[in-house]
């Protein structure tokens, strides 16, 4: 069967140009197509950024990011199978769900890393320097600050040093010296030779000046509380002091406060030492100590890490808790004592407690001069008959227990909300 195709009349057509007729092609006999050329890797990444799916970008999206492909319930727990939850429950069947699936994980491999303990704290800015003297040295050098500090801003000038001091501070143990920069040894040096050398201070009562440094907290076990033989003598902080100073692994440390010796069960014959050393903020002194072993007389005792715990600080400008005396937000200071408006030093001048007044009843009489105050005050934080300071007081003796202290000023806070309500509740009956 031959068949002739039907072709379009051209534009050459209509010219009357000749054209080649078209050669008949018989269906049975139709030629294979030919085969395409491969194309290279080249023209496959060019085509494939004109003609890309938008279903594989996604596809590449959720490969790269598995978390958006889970649905709701395959981000909620993963299902555990019950053929072994049963077998743990008819193993340990005094054990309730948690514990459980805590045995579960543990069979699976699932087990949680251990916290880190935090045994370094920060200390303080080491733009300071912390020089201990006594109380009178503290007073005399006190009175001529201003001049104290041109001299030694004068003497880093000549030494061509870039620190600058700007201002003194007085503690209860020493004095503090606040620097634009961290001080050098060199430095150092010249404040030290500048406060020995002063007529203001007697330099017998100064002892070494330092830089503030952090605090590291370590424990010591496998010491017995009896460690005498056939004695009740319990084991001491003076006794662990003499141990250390011995001892060659505690040659370059230094105690940041006495040791405290503590039972670990009320009814164990063994203790627990803490102690605090002084230490930088890597915790390199007390890492060097940790896991390290020595004895105490037939003992061997083990130094572990434990867990930083500062306490909750004291303002020593309004005596409250719970924040530090820079931080503190009134004006002025408070006495310790009557809690006046004036500092406790002052408190003999400007107190009202030693000032005579006829008005009350029973008059209150004038107290002697070069007395001191003989009146007893209420806290201002747990209102006890003792001073805000004092080792008496409820809140120092919960000073490490941050949780204590905050529902304790809730309470206080309530009862003193609900008298004002009574007495107003009172007088609008009158």
């Amino acid at each position: 069967m031959k068949f002739t195709p039907r072709i379009a009349p051209s534009l050459a057509q209509k010219i009357n140009k000749s054209i080649p007729e078209p050669t008949p092609v018989s269906i049975d006999k139709v030629p294979p197509p030919s085969p395409l050329l491969a194309k290279t890797a080249k023209e496959v990444n060019i085509i494939s950024k004109y003609f890309q799916n938008k279903k594989s970008s996604n596809d590449n999206k959720n490969k790269e990011n598995p978390k958006a492909i889970k649905s709701y319930t395959q981000a909620s727990k993963s299902p555990t199978n019950m053929d072994e939850v049963l077998k743990i429950k008819k193993a340990f069947f005094t054990l309730n769900a948690e514990k459980i699936d805590q045995v579960n994980n543990i069979v699976k491999g699932i087990v949680k890393s251990k916290p880190k303990i935090q045994m370094t704290t920060k200390g303080p800015s080491r733009k300071q320097v912390i020089i201990p003297m006594s109380k009178d040295n503290i007073d005399s050098f006190m009175k001529n600050s201003s001049l104290h500090i041109v001299n030694i801003n004068r003497q880093f000038c000549n030494a061509k040093s870039e620190i600058l001091v700007d201002y003194i501070q007085a503690e209860p143990l020493g004095i503090t010296i606040v620097t634009n920069k961290v001080s050098q040894q060199s430095d150092l040096m010249i404040i030290n030779q500048y406060i020995k050398n002063s007529n203001d201070v007697n330099a017998l009562q100064v002892n070494e000046l330092c830089l503030p440094k952090s605090k590291s907290y370590l424990k010591i076990i496998g010491i017995p509380y009896f460690p005498h033989n056939n004695s009740q003598e319990c084991l001491t902080s003076n006794d662990i002091e003499l141990v250390l100073k011995q001892n060659q692994i505690f040659n370059n440390i230094s105690l940041a406060s006495k040791p405290r010796v503590i039972k670990m069960l009320p009814k164990s014959d063994m203790s627990i030492v803490w102690i605090d050393i002084w230490d930088v903020q890597s915790g390199s002194n007390a890492k060097m100590l940790i896991n390290r072993c020595f004895n105490i007389g037939k003992y061997i005792a083990t130094i572990q890490g434990a867990n930083m715990n500062p306490g909750v600080p004291q303002c020593k400008n309004c005596w409250k808790w719970e924040h530090v005396t820079f931080s503190c937000r009134i004006q002025g200071s408070k006495c310790v004592k009557c809690n006046g408006p004036h500092k406790s030093e002052n408190h003999r001048e400007f107190g009202w407690c030693c000032k005579p007044n006829d008005k009350i009843n029973p008059p209150r009489l004038e107290t002697k001069k070069g007395k001191s105050c003989p009146h007893l005050f209420k806290c201002l934080n747990c209102h006890g008959d003792h001073q805000a300071d004092s080792n008496v007081c409820l809140f120092w003796r919960h000073r490490f227990n941050r949780e204590w202290q905050m529902k304790k000023y809730l309470e206080i806070h309530e009862n003193r909300s609900k008298s004002i309500h009574s007495e107003v509740n009172i007088t609008i009956q009158q």
